[in-house]
């Protein structure tokens, strides 16, 4: 699913964009509007999740992105609570730029009977978080320290230590609420040491800043905040996004 979407991206030279939802945040006119973004062509994926989730709506308002959504929908967990097999995937996210035992493998051992219970495809992930200017949720409920945002050498060899480890996938991410996104100079580092596709989240609340992420090396990019306040600009960021090869290949979504 995202990894062979991504892998055809690179070898076309296309780039991708996903649109993370957090629950708690959600709304049933939003949901639906995506939901028509998705179907018009703009969005790639849907990330679905959050720090801090109410459960039983979260369960509710899934099951209405998926009844308007024409794209997959991959969970993004800020916590084991937040499994839901109505999803189409889950990005198993280790946080590997701390040193959280629990964000590691700890929480990962808990919840593995259950993941494969539920027959839930599972993508291994690299998460790494990068300083965005600012202390944001993911950096205070996993007790962690982001990678100093001039530390591009810190930043690849956390990657590629990912990449040896047999994970499938690097997310980079200034967090929720980044006043700055993950700098060009980290993207390409990282880009510079490994082979797996690169994602890159946090702080990109205009074109210009997808564009910067997305010709450093960046293969998709994931906007949420950005996006609360309005979704007029999905438009034009998607036209950002497609500016990057999208014509030489036809895309069946």
């Amino acid at each position: 699913m995202i990894l062979s979407a991504l892998t055809r991206a690179r070898e076309s030279g296309r780039k991708l964009l996903a649109v993370l939802i957090d629950p708690d945040k959600a709304s049933r006119a939003k949901l639906k509007t995506l939901g028509e973004h998705s179907r018009a062509g703009y969005v790639d994926f849907f990330l679905w999740g959050g720090s801090l989730v109410n459960q039983p709506q979260s369960e509710y308002y899934l099951r209405l992105l998926k009844a308007h959504a024409e794209v997959p929908v991959l969970l993004f967990p800020g916590s084991v609570y937040q499994l839901d097999d109505q999803a189409d995937g889950l990005l198993l996210l280790s946080l590997i730029s701390g040193r959280n035992p629990e964000l590691l493998i700890g929480k990962h051992v808990t919840v593995a009977g259950r993941i494969k219970q539920m027959k839930l495809p599972a993508f291994p992930t690299g998460y790494v978080l990068v300083d965005g200017g600012r202390p944001t949720s993911v950096s205070y409920m996993s007790g962690t320290t982001p990678i100093p945002a001039d530390k591009p050498a810190i930043a690849a060899a956390t990657a590629l230590a990912g990449e040896q480890l047999g994970l499938r996938l690097i997310y980079l991410d200034a967090g929720s609420g980044a006043l700055r996104p993950v700098s060009p100079e980290i993207i390409s580092a990282v880009r510079a040491e490994v082979d797996l596709p690169i994602v890159v989240g946090g702080g990109i609340r205009s074109p210009e800043r997808a564009r910067q992420a997305l010709q450093a090396g960046a293969d998709m990019i994931v906007v949420g905040n950005g996006l609360e306040g309005s979704l007029d600009w999905l438009p034009r960021l998607t036209t950002e996004v497609n500016s990057f090869g999208r014509e030489s290949v036809t895309v069946k979504r």
